[in-house]
């Protein structure tokens, strides 16, 4: 009875959580659904008559599926690109070995604290001297690396028996072949979780591509977001079209996360799929 009670408790205490989690996202998808002023209306949760036009007029009648585009582009590329090199970065500092392997890594970890903005200026005054500022050239370049993709692979790769790399090496196998045909395979489960979470961050990303993009048909989601339904005003008094807009360019991001949870949860629990 005692273990009953506290399975109850448990069960409504992370039900509670996971309600208030996601409440957010179920308020702006039934205000997507309702007129202006019921949007607005903080006692009236759902609609009185379910208003699909405004999904299907931002669909068509506003520049969201191009923004959605581009930042799609943009993240499966610079997040495939970040992949790679923080593959390569992570299989050095745990298979390779060196002098200073470890200080490098430190004086790598290092920059990871330092605030972004600390880099815009220099990242930005390097884009302008190679005339890639206001292009898609210059937003993926500029994020090609992951600090957190090095730490996270490299300790996934960690987990790694040294007796397989070995075992390769006697086999003939070079350090390409290693890394994408041994490690890559057992540890698959830290590249989706890295993968998915540098998705998602560059897929939402908007200080950045502020700074560096000015041509509107060059912009992201949360630029064109914010410029065309509320700067420029086309749909800024209409907050349920607004809603309806947030609530499209999030539906990339679902159908990845329904596709990959599996392994995403997985890389979260540390578990890299290295068997003892």
């Amino acid at each position: 009875m005692k273990k009953v009670f506290k399975n109850s408790i448990k069960h409504i205490s992370l039900s509670l959580i996971s309600f208030a989690m996601i409440f957010p996202m179920l308020w702006m998808v039934l205000g997507s659904l309702k007129t202006s002023k019921e949007a607005m209306d903080p006692t009236m949760i759902l609609p009185d008559i379910i208003h699909l036009e405004n999904v299907i007029e931002v669909v068509k009648d506003s520049p969201l599926m191009k923004y959605v585009g581009n930042s799609l582009v943009v993240a499966i590329v610079t997040t495939l690109i970040q992949l790679v090199t923080g593959a390569m970065l992570a299989y050095a500092f745990s298979f390779i070995k060196f002098r200073g392997r470890n200080l490098l890594f430190g004086i790598v970890m290092a920059t990871y604290m330092l605030p972004s903005c600390a880099t815009y200026i220099p990242a930005y005054v390097t884009l302008a001297k190679v005339g890639l500022l206001n292009t898609r050239a210059g937003l993926i370049i500029s994020q090609c690396v992951s600090i957190f993709g090095i730490f996270l692979l490299r300790t996934a790769f960690l987990q790694v028996p040294d007796e397989l790399i070995e075992a390769a090496k006697l086999d003939g196998a070079n350090d390409w072949n290693i890394l994408w045909k041994i490690v890559m395979p057992v540890t698959r489960s830290s590249f989706v979780t890295f993968g998915l979470m540098s998705f998602i961050s560059l897929y939402n990303n908007y200080m950045w591509p502020s700074l560096i993009t000015k041509d509107k048909n060059q912009y992201l989601v949360a630029q064109g977001l914010r410029s065309f339904f509320i700067d420029d005003g086309a749909f800024g008094t209409n907050w349920a079209k607004v809603m309806a807009g947030s609530t499209v360019i999030v539906i990339p991001l679902l159908i990845l996360f329904a596709f990959t949870q599996r392994w995403f949860i997985s890389g979260l629990s540390g578990d890299s799929g290295v068997k003892e």
